[in-house]
């Protein structure tokens, strides 16, 4: 497989770790607006399959010239949510597969953002479909950690666990602490403004999809592997949107689990309006407030060796058994900062997103993963996708929990 992977950050490096020990791969060019960081991840895998190249997220032409010059079979979009329009399109165009771990962006209802969908994650990429299938190509969007393997754990467990399902309830956390900073997310600050204050989105079977106030319905869950309890608020994310459509369950929810400290940072920062995309004049340069912050943080990526800890992705499912008793049960997937770095240089946060596209890459190059049309990680048979995460060396759990 021929692959293009924009986007060099902490995500997009670790991608090209991961691949640069996987025979299907026959060449992958890492692109990024800065080519030195693209330069810097190239050389970090050592694989003589990979290069790197300069291209603008935004233009679309670029874009696609770049697949055509590499003769490209797919599109991985390792970018923050913003770009994913621009090369969902320049995929379609160059009638090239496309991959993402973060779907097209929402917008709250004008009137009651906290009741009411406004334009949904993924909307505009749904819309757009029909055109996929004409093309006779693939979208596989939110196709991360989570979104992603939560929803492959959720197919899982439709498939193989429960006969009927009352919620699907991704739970995650983490115990991760970063030496020598007060304040540093693991992760991009950017996308987890984004997601942490918009309204968060829940389905409920009779309701179909409605929101409710940011960091809402705290709750304590009990994470696996030493994490131990943490406190978990509702928080916007694409598996709420994904799951219904090919996961029948009376609810689907998601929840993360931030911290009362990391909660008081996002509410002062959308206090004082620097959550804001939209640009302003300081001195007569005009920058968005949100650029500004995650510009004054550390890049999450070179955090690994200042990070220790362990991070926690999961799906917690509740219903009926097989056997039908009631059950409820957490899949997950753990993985401890020491382990990462140590096997591949790569903190927690970014190698556990970046392990599941890579994988999913390989299940469509040798067949087992196949479609056309924009589909999400629950389309497809999940047996395959966690026996080959645990084939690459990082196995996935099964805890039993009490039934209420």
């Amino acid at each position: 497989m021929r692959v293009l992977v924009v986007g060099a950050g902490g995500v997009g490096s670790a991608v090209a770790l991961i691949a640069a020990r996987r025979d299907f791969v026959s060449s992958m060019v890492l692109a990024d607006y800065d080519l030195g960081r693209a330069q810097r991840a190239v050389e970090a895998a050592r694989d003589p399959r990979l290069a790197a190249a300069q291209v603008d997220a935004r233009d679309e032409v670029a874009v696609g010239a770049l697949l055509a010059e590499h003769r490209c079979e797919v599109l991985l979009n390792a970018t923050d949510p913003r770009f994913v329009m621009p090369l969902f399109r320049a995929a379609l165009a160059a009638g090239v597969g496309y991959l993402d771990m973060a779907m097209s962006l929402s917008r709250p209802d004008p009137e009651l953002p906290y009741e009411k969908c406004g334009v949904k994650l993924g909307d505009e990429q749904f819309a757009m479909s029909d055109a996929w299938r004409a093309r006779e190509r693939l979208a596989l969007v939110g196709i991360g950690v989570e979104p992603g393997l939560s929803d492959v754990f959720a197919r899982y467990a439709a498939d193989q666990l429960f006969s009927s399902i009352d919620e699907v309830g991704v739970r995650d956390g983490a115990n991760l602490e970063v030496a020598g900073y007060s304040f540093a997310p693991s992760f991009s600050i950017w996308t987890t403004i984004e997601e942490c204050l918009n309204p968060p989105v829940i389905y409920e079977q009779e309701r179909g999809w409605f929101t409710t106030a940011p960091f809402s319905e705290p709750e304590t869950f009990d994470f696996p592997e030493g994490i131990g309890p943490v406190e978990c608020v509702n928080v916007e994310h694409e598996e709420v949107l994904l799951v219904p459509r090919w996961v029948k369950a009376r609810r689907v929810t998601f929840k993360y689990g931030l911290g009362a400290e990391f909660i008081d940072v996002l509410r002062t920062l959308h206090k004082l309006g620097l959550d804001s995309t939209a640009p302003v004049s300081v001195g007569g340069v005009s920058v968005a407030p949100r650029d500004v912050v995650a510009d004054c943080l550390p890049d999450p990526a070179t955090l690994g060796d200042a990070m220790s800890g362990k991070t926690c992705a999961g799906t917690w499912v509740r219903g009926i058994g097989m056997d039908g008793s009631a059950r409820s049960t957490y899949l997950y997937h753990v993985v401890d900062n020491a382990w990462s770095m140590s096997e591949y240089g790569a903190q927690a946060v970014v190698w556990q997103t970046a392990i599941n596209p890579v994988i999913t890459l390989e299940l469509i190059a040798d067949g087992r993963w196949s479609g056309t049309g924009v589909l999400g990680p629950e389309a497809f048979d999940a047996a395959p996708f966690l026996e080959l995460l645990t084939e690459y060396g990082s196995p996935w759990g099964m805890r039993e929990l009490p039934v209420p």
